[in-house]
């Protein structure tokens, strides 16, 4: 039976868990949380670091998660991402984000099963705040996977597929175009070209999913499931987003794909999700 991603009483269940990472990335999740405790945790987390995953941090660290295709088990050896986040006790200083992509650096090079690593800094508090709650409070909640120290999801919500959830993962699209226009039209290597088709893809399948999500009842992180679940409410518009899926998953450095990311689907979404759902409340 389709759950649609949903637990029995209809909340939003935690997609991903230790247990479905595939083989071949199980070693990289090991090293991860060693290396994670031995650069940011204190102690008890370093002598604890290839115990439980709900271990006590310690150290600047409050708690560390992976997230993505790895902890969904659907993750491709040599071609997925390697996702984590960091929730700190503290703000982030520019130290912790040098050492953050240290040890980003020494994964990728110590594992071959994963594309590329990165690791995301945030504050713990930031996390519960109320600012933040339907957007990486629910990030957090449903789509990390716990790997060191207390579990920030204890102390959030359950979420359900609303309008309220929609606005504030995806209501602001409008702002993110005008910096990719500008990052398009610089003087872009092929593979440059290729990761910003890669990451604009990603974000408007995205997009267009939590757009339909509340009609649709549900919530998937699966780019092509995305993808056909909204063309069921657009069809109009639902080629073009199926390729845009097509992209996220295999990206080019074809300036056409980028002219329809930028110049004609990405537009119309960003003024249908506003008058649809309304606008992201600002960030300062």
């Amino acid at each position: 039976m389709d759950t649609k991603g949903l637990a029995e009483d209809g909340t939003i269940a935690r997609e991903g868990a230790l247990d479905r990472v595939p083989e071949a990335f199980a070693p990289a999740v090991t090293d991860a949380r060693s290396r994670i405790a031995a650069a940011f945790a204190g102690e008890c987390a370093r002598r604890t670091a290839g115990g439980s995953t709900a271990g006590t941090a310690g150290g600047r660290l409050h708690s560390a998660y992976v997230y993505g295709s790895i902890p969904r088990g659907t993750a491709i050896p040599g071609r997925s991402d390697f996702d984590l986040l960091l929730a700190l006790h503290e703000e982030p200083t520019d130290t912790d984000r040098a050492q953050a992509d240290r040890l980003a650096a020494e994964l990728d090079a110590a594992h071959p099963a994963i594309d590329t690593a990165g690791i995301l800094l945030v504050r713990a508090g930031t996390v519960l705040s109320d600012l933040e709650r339907h957007d990486l409070g629910f990030f957090v909640a449903c789509l990390c996977t716990p790997l060191l120290g207390p579990d920030l999801a204890a102390a959030l919500p359950h979420y359900r597929p609303t309008p309220l959830l929609a606005r504030e993962t995806n209501g602001d699209l409008a702002l993110a175009l005008p910096c990719w226009r500008a990052r398009a039209a610089g003087d872009l290597t092929e593979a440059d070209r290729t990761r910003l088709c890669r990451r604009v893809a990603r974000r408007l399948v995205r997009t267009g999913f939590t757009l339909v999500m509340p009609r649709w009842g549900g919530w998937t992180s699966d780019l092509e499931r995305g993808a056909e679940v909204f063309g069921r409410y657009y069809p109009e518009r639902a080629h073009p987003m199926r390729t845009t899926a097509a992209a996220a998953l295999a990206p080019s450095p074809d300036p056409a794909l980028l002219r329809l990311f930028l110049d004609d689907l990405g537009p119309w979404l960003a003024a249908e999700y506003t008058a649809v759902h309304g606008e992201k409340a600002p960030r300062p």
